[in-house]
Parts: structure tokens; sequence; C-alpha cells
């Protein structure tokens, strides 16, 4: 059986139930009587082993420094611009 989550609007007390999927919601908090509203919550299912798409369709995790970034990588402030941006060529102006 599904293990559900309530909050009261009132006193915001967090309830869980162990309830059927037939089984009717709850809509009175059980401590103070007031409104109940029904919580989404993480669940702990897993699909685990071959042919599903985290095993077999998933890009591969590359290699990472665990250090961070590497060296090799990393541009100075001042040539970051520069290595990007084409030099253009100053033509004189007409007059």
């Amino acid at each position: 059986m599904p293990l559900y989550e309530y909050e009261c609007h009132s006193c915001h007390q967090v309830t869980e139930v162990l309830q059927k999927f037939s089984d009717q919601p709850l809509t009175v908090c059980p401590v103070c009587g007031g409104q109940l509203s029904k919580l989404m919550s993480l669940n702990s299912f897993t699909l685990k082993g071959g042919g599903w798409y985290a095993t077999d369709y998933a890009k591969p995790k590359t290699a990472t420094n665990s250090g961070g970034s590497s060296e090799a990588t990393k541009k100075p402030a001042d040539q970051a611009g520069a290595a990007t941006t084409p030099a253009t060529p100053k033509t004189p102006a007409k007059e």
C-alpha cells in the first residue's frame, strides 16, 4: 500500500497515512480538525538493471578532474575576448 502525506492548512502538521488506491483522501486533520491537502513527495522507485534509459541510452559520463577545471582550459581575462573576436583591418576614412 502506498504512503500518502497530508498537510493541515491550520496547524501545518504533516500526517503520513498508509492507504489503498481505492481509499478516499483524508480531508480532516487528526490533530486540530482543520482542512488537509495532499502533498507530493519523492518516491523511492528506481529502475535497476539493463534495458532502461539510464543504462542503455544515456550519454556516458566523462572522467573529470576532481580538482575542478584543468589549467589547459583556463584563459587569462585579457586574452579571453581576443581569441574569439576576429581582427578587422582599419581603413582610412574618405573625406
